[in-house]
């Protein structure tokens, strides 16, 4: 993998420029310290090992060499863009599931807020970032690493998700830079439709768990009080509905939380 590879794959996409790094602490840090240097919109960066990548709420995730696909994007939002951020998770999530879909193997689901699951287990993770200028969003950073071989999933004690990668079955074999112009071809694509009836549908149709009982584990829930019932699907604004077992419904926004199944 290299920038003239990467480039020559991409053609036909908006992206104007790449940066590549055999390593990197990590593709988000980079794509926001481009974006403040004045990186247009589209710019992207790629990485074959993160030795800090993170996800959400700042965890760790591991970016081995040769064994995932770690990129960020560079946006800069539009002002009908600007009321909608809490839907680029969502974006890149979907664009990522929709990719895998065009692959052999089972149907992907969206862990809602932000995760890709295969057979329920994690695959792939979306970390979104901005950068402000005042009360104004500048740019925003879409941050994905997807589990390719099995050398990209973490030993199990470090999990706290059961993780697994796309090449599960013996012999399968996923080309990181088709995933790649995948991934970005639908992002780019359900960017113009974000947030609209057909996104949020198309979001929803994709959402794990649905109709399962699952519960909500939250810093702010006092132990053995967390959050349960059943997974109706999303509002409007993007937020999990829940039926309790009184048949209450409840809405649920990200944050700092993890959203699990009830086995």
């Amino acid at each position: 993998m290299n920038v003239s590879t990467i480039v020559t794959r991409l053609t036909g996409l908006p992206i104007p420029q790449v940066r590549y790094f055999d390593s990197i602490s990590s593709t988000n840090d980079e794509a926001l310290s481009w974006a403040a240097a004045g990186a247009s919109d589209g710019c992207l960066v790629v990485a074959d090992q993160q030795t800090r990548g993170r996800g959400r709420l700042g965890r760790r995730w591991i970016t081995n060499p040769g064994a995932a696909l770690a990129f960020s994007l560079i946006l800069h939002p539009g002002p009908v863009e600007q009321e909608r951020f809490g839907f680029f998770s969502a974006l890149g999530a979907l664009a990522v599931c929709q990719a895998l879909e065009g692959m052999p193997g089972p149907r992907p689901q969206i862990k809602w807020p932000n995760d890709i699951l295969l057979d329920r287990k994690k695959v792939a993770g979306i970390l979104v970032e901005a950068s402000w200028t005042g009360e104004k969003i500048h740019s925003i950073i879409i941050g994905i690493g997807i589990n390719i071989t099995p050398q990209a999933v973490p030993p199990a004690d470090e999990l706290l998700f059961p993780a697994a990668c796309v090449e599960q079955s013996p012999g399968k074999k996923i080309d990181r830079l088709d995933l790649l112009r995948a991934v970005l071809q639908a992002l780019f694509a359900w960017r113009s439709l974000l947030p609209g009836d057909g996104f949020r549908e198309a979001w929803e149709e994709r959402l794990a768990f649905k109709g399962e009982w699952v519960r909500i584990e939250q810093a702010a829930i006092p132990a053995g009080k967390e959050l349960s019932g059943q997974l109706i699907g999303l509002d409007d604004s993007g937020s999990l509905v829940l039926r309790r077992s009184s048949g209450e419904l409840i809405r649920v926004a990200a944050g700092d939380l993890h959203l699990r199944p009830i086995e």
